[in-house]
C-alpha cells in the first residue's frame, strides 16, 4: 500500500478491513512506509487495535506517539484540535502521517453524527498541509451507512488486500450539512431562560441542576465551565439572549443551550486557537471538557448540546 503524495498534498483515505490480519497488514505498511521516508507518525486507535499495532512493529514503535482513541476521541468534536492538528502543529516542517480509527462498533446512534461530521472536517482543517491520515474502517461490525458516509467523507479508499481506488462517492460538505440535525428539547428538562443581565443565575441554576442530578467533582465543574462560555456566547454573538435546557438521560448529564445565532464556520469549536487570537476559544473548550457535543445551526437559530457522564 503506498500512500506517497507531493510535499504539499493532504491525503485522507479510508481502509477497510475484513479481519484482524488484514488490519495489521495495512497499518504495518502504511507505518512502515512513514518510516522508511523519516516522517513523524502518529497512531490514535480504539485500545485493542492500538496494543495490535504495537506489538506488530515491535522495535519500530520507538518514536511513534500512540494514544487510545476511546479517551483520546470519546468526543469526536476535539479529535481535530487536540489529537490530529496537535500533532501536526507540534511538526510544522515536516509531513506528518497518521493513524485515525474515530469510528468503532461502540459508538452510539447519539455519538455517531459528529463522528461523521469529524470525519468530513478533517478535509477542511487539513487542506494544503503536508499530512497523510488513515482511518480504518471494520467492514463486518460497522453499519452500511457508516461504510457509505466513509466513501463521501474520503477521497481515496484502500480495501482490505490493499487496493486503492478513488472515491466515487466523495462529498464531504454534503456529510456535514445531512448531519446538521435539529436536535429536539427533552420533554423533562429543567429550563432557563437568560439574558447579560441573568448570566451568574444561568450558571448557578446549571451547577445546582446539575449536582442535583448526580453530578459532581471535577465533572461539576467541568459542566459549570462549559455552561458558562456557552451562554456568553449567546449573548455576544446570538442575539443577546438564549435559554438553558438541562436533564439526565441514560446515565449522563444534557445541557443545551438555544439561541438565535448562527454558526457560519464548519471548524467552529474545531479550530486550534492561534497565539495572536483574542478570543473565539469557548466551544473548543466546550468540546475539550465534554464527553460529546452536538450542534445545530440553521437561519432560525444553533442549538450547542454536550453530554458528560454521571
Amino acid at each position: 500500500m503506498s500512500t506517497v503524495a507531493t510535499p504539499e498534498g493532504f491525503v485522507h483515505p479510508a481502509l477497510f478491513y475484513r479481519t484482524e490480519q488484514d488490519y495489521l497488514q495495512q497499518t504495518l505498511s502504511f507505518l512502515r512506509e512513514g518510516l522508511a521516508h523519516g516522517e513523524p507518525m502518529a497512531v490514535a486507535v480504539p485500545g485493542p487495535n492500538l496494543e495490535l499495532i504495537k506489538s506488530g512493529l515491535g522495535e519500530d514503535a520507538e518514536g511513534i506517539l500512540f494514544l487510545d482513541m476511546t479517551e483520546a476521541g470519546r468526543n469526536p468534536g476535539r479529535i481535530i484540535p487536540k489529537v490530529l492538528r496537535g500533532f501536526a502543529d507540534a511538526h510544522p516542517k515536516d509531513r506528518v502521517r497518521i493513524i485515525g480509527e474515530p469510528i468503532w462498533a461502540g459508538r452510539s446512534a447519539v455519538e455517531y453524527p459528529a463522528c461523521a461530521q469529524h470525519e468530513a472536517l478533517i478535509n477542511a482543517a487539513f487542506e494544503g498541509r503536508a499530512a497523510t491520515i488513515l482511518c480504518p474502517y471494520d467492514e463486518t461490525r460497522l453499519d452500511e451507512t457508516v461504510i457509505a458516509d466513509a466513501k463521501a467523507t474520503h477521497p481515496t479508499v484502500i480495501s482490505h488486500d490493499g487496493r486503492q481506488a478513488v472515491s466515487d462517492a466523495y462529498d464531504w460538505k454534503a456529510v456535514v450539512d445531512r448531519y446538521n440535525q435539529a436536535l429536539a428539547p427533552a420533554p423533562q428538562a429543567s429550563l432557563f431562560p437568560f439574558g447579560e443581565k441573568e448570566l451568574p443565575a444561568v450558571r448557578k441554576f446549571a451547577v445546582d441542576e446539575a449536582s442535583r442530578l448526580g453530578l459532581s467533582g471535577e465533572r461539576l465543574m467541568d459542566a459549570e465551565l462549559a455552561v458558562a462560555e456557552l451562554t456568553t456566547n449567546s449573548v455576544v454573538h446570538g442575539g443577546g439572549r438564549g435559554t438553558l435546557a438541562i436533564w439526565a438521560e441514560q446515565r449522563q448529564l444534557v445541557c443545551e443551550v438555544r439561541d438565535a445565532g448562527r454558526l457560519t464556520d464548519p471548524l467552529a469549536g474545531r479550530r486550534p486557537r492561534t497565539h495572536a487570537q483574542l478570543g473565539g476559544r469557548g466551544l473548543m473548550l466546550v468540546h475539550y471538557v465534554s464527553d460529546l457535543v452536538r450542534v445545530h445551526t440553521s437561519d432560525e437559530g444553533t442549538t450547542v448540546r454536550f453530554y458528560l457522564s454521571l
